[in-house]
């Protein structure tokens, strides 16, 4: 075992074994996998009244996730389609609290803190009236629906003093933070290629929601829900697939890269890209939907003190007809990090010294006397040790089944609340991450480069 292996894995320290072995010699059984434990840290001193402000397929499961934290209670949700409250009440009692304005929610004094799971365009309004009126706030990514109303959150959350967190719950997974503590190891050597997919393939998948049978102007507050989006019709398309439309979501771009670009920024502590382009098309869901389901962004990353400079990659493919797949790969001189589903592969091969000689070569066109000269200068030059090719190593690490990253990012908010620890992605940590995503739309677009500011978290004019 070479010396840089030891030092590797002496800095990873923890209990459990690692499994290392040649790549042809790996099997899949689960004893070859080193299985990750999330920190237990739920102490309850305090309770912690919650309501729930958006109640769709995010809103519900964040309250889910939520409650599974010790000393947390469901205090009322809101609204803008009637059937969420009878689901509401099916879940926690026919007595919860509902109501389809949220202002109602925060003038209540029992209630300490909100999550925000409305479509984008309501993030960033809401997120500053409720930290105004002394509440706590977990929001959905994107932080907001336009780059330049991140500051604002911002602004408002240095104010107020309130905890405030962005909801890409990946960020909290134990599995990136295992991944984190690789990185830093120095492990893969210096970064220079991240490349991270979300590809889909089917109609849920693509964002083609099933509409409720009593969906009607009776039903649901159309014009509550379009805010200060353009005016338009009643249409319970748009109201039940709004991730669909520029009008109230951030497309592909704002729903699914930010969540790869959060969990980048958290494993490699960046700020962000200073050059973004992005080129798709809509390809196969052609449903009225004004927003591509294919795209494609490369962000150029600047070396920092915290990193090399690399390239970052992003796809989306929502005709993805192989079936679809999710993953990251961070790539380094010396080794491949490839993460995804709560489960990582570190992958390292270190050069030998010497370059090689043979094989697909300009040496085997050399006349027989110039290879009889070269060779032996090569092996004069390089000892068997400069010579010798490192064997491939390949380790696992899991997260136990069942385990839900989700719970864990609330653990944080709620730790944040009683006074434990900072939360992991702040307000400024959501606008890093959202401000890049939003403005792969830009440039998808204009058809153009973004020239983006990570220290100052703006678009450069």
């Amino acid at each position: 075992m070479s010396a840089s292996r030891r030092r590797f894995i002496r800095r990873l320290g923890g209990g459990a074994a690692l499994f290392t072995g040649p790549l042809n010699a790996i099997a899949l059984e689960e004893e070859h996998i080193h299985w990750l434990q999330p920190e237990r840290r739920h102490a309850a001193s305090d309770r912690i009244r919650v309501a729930g402000i958006g109640m769709g397929l995010m809103g519900f499961g964040d309250m889910q996730a939520a409650l599974k934290v010790p000393g947390v209670e469901i205090a009322g949700v809101c609204d803008l389609y009637d059937g969420h409250f009878e689901k509401a009440r099916e879940l926690w009692g026919a007595d919860l609290y509902c109501t389809r304005d949220y202002r109602q929610l925060l003038e209540r004094n029992d209630i300490d803190a909100v999550i925000i799971a409305t479509p984008d365009h309501w993030h960033d309004r809401i997120s500053i009236e409720a930290m105004r009126k002394g509440k706590h706030v977990y929001c959905e990514k994107p932080m907001v629906q336009h780059w330049e109303e991140g500051q604002a959150v911002i602004k408002e959350q240095k104010r107020t003093g309130k905890v405030y967190i962005v909801g890409s719950q990946g960020v909290s997974s134990v599995t990136l933070a295992e991944a984190k503590k690789v990185i830093q190891s120095g492990a893969i050597g210096e970064i220079n290629l991240v490349e991270a997919v979300n590809d889909r393939y089917g109609a849920l998948g693509a964002w083609q929601y099933s509409i409720p049978l009593d969906a009607s102007p009776q039903t649901l507050d159309w014009d509550r829900f379009i805010g200060d989006a353009p005016s338009r019709p009643y249409d319970p398309v748009r109201f039940f697939r709004w991730r669909n439309y520029q009008d109230y979501g951030t497309g592909v771009a704002g729903d699914l890269f930010v969540h790869l670009i959060s969990a980048v920024h958290h494993a490699l502590d960046s700020k962000g890209p200073n050059r973004i382009f992005s080129s798709g098309s809509l390809s196969l869901w052609k449903d009225g939907r004004d927003v591509p389901d294919v795209l494609t962004a490369i962000m150029d990353y600047p070396a920092t003190q915290e990193h090399s400079a690399f390239q970052m990659q992003l796809r989306v493919n929502f005709a993805d007809g192989s079936g679809g797949s999710n993953r990251t790969r961070i790539f380094g001189s010396e080794g491949m990090i490839e993460w995804g589903d709560n489960k990582f592969t570190l992958r390292r091969q270190k050069l030998p010294k010497a370059p090689g000689i043979g094989g697909w070569d300009t040496w085997n066109v050399f006349s027989s006397a110039q290879q009889k000269a070269y060779q032996k200068w090569y092996l004069a030059k390089y000892s068997a040790k400069d010579r010798q090719r490192n064997t491939p190593e390949e380790t696992r690490y899991a997260a136990p089944t069942g385990y839900d990253a989700r719970v864990d990012h609330f653990v944080n908010f709620f730790e944040a609340i009683r006074g434990g620890r900072p939360v992991v992605e702040d307000a400024s940590f959501g606008l890093r991450a959202a401000g890049p995503a939003v403005a792969c739309n830009l440039s998808y677009f204009k058809r153009k480069v973004i020239q983006w500011d990570p220290v100052g978290m703006r678009v450069k004019s």
